[in-house]
């Protein structure tokens, strides 16, 4: 049984369009490079034909990486998240208790996580302790650098 890839509405839309915008533009694209090139004659010498079946090949791995994505989406209807307590979906601000630092992120699943955007997996260290806690709990997270100690300060929804 594969795993179920949760999403927001938010990350199923991201992934649909790329999809399209995949299967739909760039194919043409691509195989109009590989066209060009294959006119101009001998291929085993042919900058141009390798790169377009390069690219050609990254985008069929993309394409398919997206289906697989797709078949086994979950979506979390953000509108429905409990707000009782932290779950996939919600917005949350804790508090770094050892550096006085607020922090905000958004509670999403593993294929949509990208820290760089405040957006943290829901099996990640510090998105695993937050699962469940409530506005004013305290969850100690395990990671490599050593333990950190948070405070939840508040959940929201996310759109």
């Amino acid at each position: 049984m594969e795993k179920k890839n949760i999403l927001t509405y938010e990350g199923l839309r991201k992934y649909e369009d790329e999809l399209h915008e995949l299967k739909v533009v760039r194919r043409k694209e691509v195989a109009q490079k590989i066209k060009e090139a294959r006119e101009q004659g001998d291929l085993s010498e042919n900058a141009e034909y390798d790169a377009a079946k390069d690219e050609q090949r990254d985008i069929e791995a993309r394409i398919e990486e997206l289906e697989k994505i797709l078949k086994n989406a979950e979506v979390v209807v953000e509108d429905e998240v409990d707000l009782d307590k932290i779950n996939i979906g919600c917005k949350v601000k804790i508090l770094d208790v050892e550096f006085n630092e607020e922090l905000e992120y958004k509670i999403v699943g593993s294929t949509e996580a990208n820290s760089l955007k405040g957006k943290i997996s829901n099996e990640s260290p510090v998105g695993k302790a937050l699962i469940g806690a409530k506005v004013g709990d305290e969850v100690a997270v395990e990671t490599q650098a050593g333990t950190f100690t948070y405070k939840v300060l508040e959940i929201q929804r996310s759109n």
